[in-house]
């Protein structure tokens, strides 16, 4: 299901897609867009990197094919944050994969080393900059996993291998491998719902993570609106 934040015009130069793990994050964006120009399509495409590949990939080729393609797209939802609050607004200026690649002796080797892929995608740092003093958010590294973190040992674990991560999720690094296989830049904007560490349900702000994730869209609309990939 495609929400678009309002129905009208779609123009060749700025047609955006913004891409969701689940409905819920999906309703949220819309609200925050609803007084949007531009096109601006919110999709939920699925939990964890390999269905958020899928997904945006379809979307892409879609839009490709219609004669519409999109000219950014923007991985969204909420997260675990590593120090921010819940409620707190991140952005990526790198989208990196924590966990590919392999377990040796010496350590963990990402699949780069390996001699194959990416393991991170790093959106316009002008987009960045600019959505972060729309919105005041923070800028740092958002890391795809494809199990959540939910032991002390685990968080430090990933602290330690990525000392910029601000915040994990599922789908960013699916969503920009499907991006960058379409040309298309690619953005991350994350709220926090709850600390990155040991699972503690009870402590999970997941109400104010979606409420801060429909103001932070609110916000960054006309950055995203203006934005041109030059």
């Amino acid at each position: 299901m495609v929400v678009q934040a309002r129905e009208g015009l779609l123009t060749d130069t700025a047609r955006i897609l913004v891409a969701t793990a689940v409905p819920a994050e999906r309703d949220a964006v819309a609200r925050g867009l609803h007084d949007s120009g531009p096109a601006i399509d919110v999709v939920a495409v699925g939990v964890g990197p390999a269905a958020a590949a899928a997904g945006t990939a379809t979307a892409l080729t879609k839009a490709a094919l219609a004669g519409h393609p999109y000219t950014l797209v923007v991985s969204a939802g909420i997260g675990g944050g590593f120090t921010a609050p819940p409620g707190a607004v991140l952005i990526a200026d790198a989208i990196t994969a924590a966990d590919l690649g392999a377990e040796t002796p010496e350590g963990f080797v990402p699949v780069t080393e390996l001699g194959f892929g990416t393991v991170t995608h790093r959106p316009p740092a002008s987009l960045v900059r600019d959505i972060a003093a729309r919105t005041g958010a923070t800028v740092g590294t958002v890391l795809t996993v494809s199990t959540v973190t939910g032991t002390a040992d685990r968080a430090a674990l990933l602290a330690q291998r990525h000392p910029g991560a601000v915040a994990e999720a599922m789908e960013g690094f699916g969503v920009a491998e499907a991006a960058a296989a379409h040309g298309v830049p690619v953005a991350e904007i994350r709220t926090v719902s709850n600390a990155v560490g040991p699972r503690d349900r009870a402590a999970w702000r997941i109400g104010d993570a979606l409420a801060a994730l429909t103001d932070a869209f609110g916000k960054a609309a006309p950055v995203l609106e203006s934005w041109k990939n030059t």
